[in-house]
């Protein structure tokens, strides 16, 4: 952390006399088992001095519009600080992290943190999933139980964030509640309005980093297809000795094809133009290029072992979400497999799926038109963000790290802008809404 970032902000008194008095000299464990629907699963060590970490299950519906259509349990953890200290909603977009590690705002708030697990991902699915139940609506109202729950401990400010899908699942939120939190900090979070236009990603990759670069990657790319008969049996060797296979994209070879078109995109994603060296050329041997392709594109993710954990990821981009696109015109002579990088791909066939079109628009105009204390934290390198987020002026700003890419961080912008997110921030956590209700409920 960037030094001088450590700033906090207090709850009002008021509040935070109330919960200490509700919770009896704050003993958070008993009042954790005393909220309906609630399971301490078990309370950890590791947390930062200070802090208390706890591993919990809450009961949700599986579909909230239909309360008789059973229940899930919801994985969470909460990082327990003090009642009176700011309360940071935290979402990966996936499964959760199960160890006590603090996103950016609750280390500059001093704030407790409580994160969501996605549905459907990690443990916090059905045995026999209903995947039409796997919704942005669906989530944001799994988002919103938890925040009423906890806000019975947890009465002064809170802000919700996220990075990347993190960040995107706690806009979603904001937009069907958006009074539930205080405020939103998204980092790197992607905003595809209109899936069949993918020009600006294009764009992007045409421009990124250095010609020298950009002409390296497509070099190794054409290299790695010409060369996909060695690469493959490699990959298949590989699968066959950890005991995988490739039936959810269909093989090896399609798997390889798919990695390759993704590969400078994943770069950008990770690395920048002064990574040049790594990328291998023309004289590199099977070895050499198969590290390297594995190294950025993690070729064991297009195996059914790892693959199948996200499948409700490429589920919710094709249903609702959109996927970005890829260029493909100077690799054409080599591609075997049309439309491989599609979320289609990567879905059983057995799970339907149909693409929402007015989902994305209904967000992106209601992050223009009304919504309100949303900090966006972008990377100016990174490709996911060619289309981002643009709010408008309801005490709402992008802000953009120059030489960053996918992970970026408030402690990567400018001084100036660094200082305006933080003021941001700190403001919202003092001057919290309390809770109030949003229109839905």
């Amino acid at each position: 952390m960037t030094a001088g970032l450590a700033v906090t902000a207090a709850a009002p008194a008021s509040a935070a006399v109330g919960a200490q008095t509700r919770l009896g000299g704050d003993d958070i464990l008993t009042a954790l088992r005393t909220l309906p629907g609630l399971r301490v699963i078990e309370e950890r060590q590791g947390a930062d001095p200070g802090y208390r970490f706890f591993v919990l299950g809450l009961r949700q519906p599986a579909d909230h519009a239909n309360p008789g259509a059973g229940t899930f349990e919801q994985r969470l953890t909460l990082l327990h600080a003090s009642v009176d200290r700011p309360t940071v909603l935290f979402s990966t977009g996936y499964q959760a992290v199960l160890t006590p590690l603090r996103a950016e705002p609750t280390v500059l708030l001093g704030g407790n943190q409580l994160q969501v697990e996605h549905r459907f991902f990690g443990t916090s699915g059905l045995a026999n999933p209903d995947y039409s139940l796997l919704t942005i609506r669906q989530a944001a109202d799994d988002h919103h139980r938890v925040v009423r729950l906890f806000r019975q401990l947890y009465r002064g400010a809170w802000i919700s964030t996220g990075s990347s899908k993190g960040g995107m699942t706690s806009v979603y939120h904001r937009r069907f509640h958006p009074h539930d939190v205080d405020g939103t900090v998204a980092y790197s979070a992607p905003n595809n309005v209109d899936d069949r236009d993918n020009t600006a990603y294009l764009r992007f990759l045409e421009h990124v980093g250095t010609a020298d670069c950009r002409e390296a990657l497509w070099a190794v790319q054409r290299q790695a297809l010409l060369r996909r008969s060695d690469l493959v049996a490699r990959y298949e060797a590989w699968a066959a000795a950890n005991n995988t296979s490739f039936c959810i994209v269909g093989n090896a070879d399609k798997a390889l094809e798919i990695a390759v078109l993704r590969a400078p995109f994943m770069f950008w994603q990770r690395n920048t133009a002064a990574d040049r060296a790594s990328i291998p050329g023309q004289d590199a041997g099977t070895d050499e290029l198969y590290a390297w392709l594995d190294d950025i594109t993690g070729l064991p993710f297009y195996a059914d072992a790892a693959l199948q954990h996200y499948v409700p990821y490429f589920y919710q981009l094709g249903t609702q979400l959109g996927y970005v696109g890829f260029p493909t015109q100077r690799l054409s002579d080599l591609l075997r497999y049309p439309n491989a990088v599609e979320p289609r791909t990567f879905v059983p066939r057995d799970i339907p799926m149909r693409f929402d079109r007015d989902a994305m628009p209904d967000i992106d105009h209601w992050v223009r038109r009304h919504g309100s204390r949303l900090l966006f934290v972008n990377g100016a390198q990174d490709p996911a963000i060619a289309e981002p987020f643009r709010p408008g002026t309801r005490d709402s700003h992008t802000l953009w790290a120059p030489e960053a890419n996918h992970s970026t961080a408030i402690a990567e912008l400018s001084p100036a802008d660094r200082a305006e997110a933080v003021g941001m921030l700190t403001r919202w956590a003092g001057s919290p809404s309390n809770g109030q209700q949003s229109p839905s409920v």
